[in-house]
């Protein structure tokens, strides 16, 4: 049984990479740094810190990244609306963060994140939580315009989702100096 799930696994990893990589530089560059952030994967600031300004913008996003164990947490099992303020509220929040750095440019690579910081399970929510937080004040009118009309009719109206868990998590990967590797 495991051999056949294996190869759809595979193929799965490499839609993951695949999409990806359809991202901008600068996007997989932030996804890769809110993984290791989010995730508490590796010293978010020794890898990913340019200067000062960026290793305080890798503060503050840790700082508010510490909402993402309560949301994993209130993650609700129906869409009954009864239990949904204790998780989109601070959802939104930490969606209107990653929205205004100005790096996650459309819905594709908001949901990419997500499932990957949160779950699978988050899914059904995150069309709801990126259209919030995009059309909040602190965005720009032409950004939020751009943000809003990213999310696609399908994605906005799905009739369901899958509960597979992500498996490609993209992260650092060290330059690899061609002289050195010749030898």
């Amino acid at each position: 049984m495991t051999t056949s799930s294996r190869p759809a696994m595979g193929n799965r990893a490499l839609e993951e990479m695949k999409e990806f990589a359809s991202f901008p530089k600068g996007t997989q560059r932030y996804i890769r740094r809110a993984l290791d952030v989010g995730l508490d994967r590796d010293d978010a600031i020794a890898l990913w810190s340019r200067d000062v300004i960026e290793e305080t913008s890798i503060k503050v996003q840790a700082r508010v990244y510490r909402k993402l164990d309560r949301i994993r947490g209130e993650i609700p099992d129906d869409s009954g609306i009864e239990t949904v303020e204790t998780f989109m509220a601070p959802l939104v929040s930490v969606a209107a963060f990653d929205l205004g750095q100005n790096r996650i440019d459309n819905f594709a690579a908001f949901r990419f994140l997500y499932e990957r910081l949160i779950g699978a399970a988050a899914r059904p929510w995150l069309p709801g939580a990126f259209c919030a937080a995009a059309a909040l004040p602190h965005i720009h009118p032409e950004r939020r315009r751009a943000l809003l009309q990213s999310i696609s009719e399908a994605a906005a109206t799905a009739p369901g989702w899958s509960n597979r868990e992500p498996t490609f998590f993209p992260a650092w990967v060290d330059k690899i100096d061609m002289s050195k590797a010749a030898n």
